[in-house]
């Protein structure tokens, strides 16, 4: 009788020595599902987008990190999907990750798990600077169109100047010393009447609408706004008249109760100074 094992009882250890060189043998779970994904041709971006599974998650995983999953549960979830965006059986990689922890984890209920797989948006509060922005941009907008409508018609005239007459002027007011009527253009009359010791300039605008500016000799705005067709503005002051006309084509101008003669072209902005004596030399 021979002591030792028979060839028979030897059988069994072989063959369980065989096994363990190829579990030995078996790739990582996370370097199986990145030898898949690179065969695939596809990267982690694109695996992330496909499995809507982050990429940070991803790449822990091709890793064989799984903190970064949140628990067993989740790790598995995680494997499953990624084996099958790369063509691999999720099952011998779901039995590798159990064996290699100890058995299958316990259930867990399946809200939590849809809500740990699904990729949550990031929440953004108000853009607050935008709003802001907004905000000052209507105000402005506002003021501006305020502003405009004023000069159109309804502008109080400033210091120094008159209220523009035209087709449209209202009923007098009381105390007003502007009649409701348009003033015919300058007579012999008119010029005798201006006064000698300040100088006189009344701006209309015959050929359309313009804006003008109006300024003494202290350089204090008598008028900033816009003349429309058919109205005027009379200007006076004991020395000296700034004027910026915006359109120089549309406006006709008399100074001193002398119509002034120059050849003002349409569109051109024309800045003028008038004193008193010959307007010619304003």
């Amino acid at each position: 009788m021979s002591i030792g094992n028979s060839p028979e009882d030897e059988r069994p250890f072989e063959d369980h020595r065989v096994e363990d060189d190829r579990e030995e043998d078996r790739p990582s779970i996370g370097t199986a599902l990145r030898q898949a994904r690179i065969a695939a041709g596809l990267t982690v971006d694109d695996i992330s987008t496909a499995t809507r599974v982050r990429i940070a998650i991803v790449r822990a995983i091709e890793a064989d990190d799984f903190a970064p999953c949140g628990g067993d549960v989740y790790a598995r979830g995680h494997i499953r999907t990624l084996a099958k965006a790369v063509h691999l059986d999720p099952a011998p990689l779901l039995a590798q990750y159990d064996a290699e922890r100890g058995g299958h984890p316990a259930p867990t209920p399946a809200a939590p798990l849809f809500e740990a797989e699904r990729i949550r948006p990031e929440r953004r509060g108000p853009n607050w600077t935008a709003a802001m922005v907004a905000a000052i941009v209507a105000v402005i907008g506002f003021v501006a169109f305020t502003a405009f409508k004023g000069d159109d018609g309804d502008r109080t005239p400033v210091a120094g100047g008159t209220a523009p007459t035209g087709d449209t002027s209202a009923s007098p007011t009381p105390g007003s010393s502007e009649p409701t009527d348009p003033k015919p253009e300058p007579t012999d009359s008119a010029i005798a009447a201006a006064p000698q010791d300040k100088v006189t300039v009344r701006v209309s605008a015959t050929d359309g609408r313009s804006w003008i500016s109006a300024k003494d000799h202290n350089g204090r705005l008598l008028f900033d706004g816009l003349l429309k067709q058919g109205e005027s503005r009379t200007f006076q002051d004991s020395s000296k008249v700034n004027l910026v006309l915006g359109d120089a084509g549309a406006i006709e101008l008399y100074v001193n109760g002398k119509k002034i003669q120059d050849d003002f072209q349409p569109g051109s902005v024309e800045r003028l100074t008038y004193t008193k004596g010959d307007p010619e030399a304003g």
